[in-house]
């Protein structure tokens, strides 16, 4: 029922951009606290940013600054924009809608190179 599909990852050098897209599906965004967490390799997966059904952000310390998470209600869609991109950035990205126990989608694979 509820279908979260990430897309725009992608391997970029040291201090470039990407944007990622998480297409909603059976929910609607707006009406949810999103999520996106990463998973790095070797390590546990980690909640990097946060919007409310308000607009309140959030972010981890380590991407503050850098990242920036937004959506487009008419497109059900929830990005994140991803600045300034450091090798301990790599990983893969997923979206997640806050409070429930959603099946974890395929993410996005994101690899930053030195």
């Amino acid at each position: 029922q509820v279908h979260l599909v990430e897309s725009g990852g992608g391997l970029v050098q040291a201090g470039g951009s990407l944007r990622l897209s998480c297409a909603a599906s059976g929910i609607i965004v707006s009406m949810n606290t999103m999520e996106w967490y990463r998973q790095a390799p070797g390590k546990q997966r980690e909640l990097v940013a946060r919007i409310t059904v308000s607009g309140i952000t959030t972010y981890v310390d380590s991407v503050k600054g850098r990242f920036t998470i937004a959506r487009d209600n008419t497109k059900n869609t929830v990005y994140l924009q991803m600045n300034s991109l450091k090798p301990e950035d790599t990983g893969v990205y997923y979206c997640k809608r806050w409070g429930y126990s959603d099946s974890w989608g395929q993410g996005a694979q994101v690899t930053v190179s030195s």
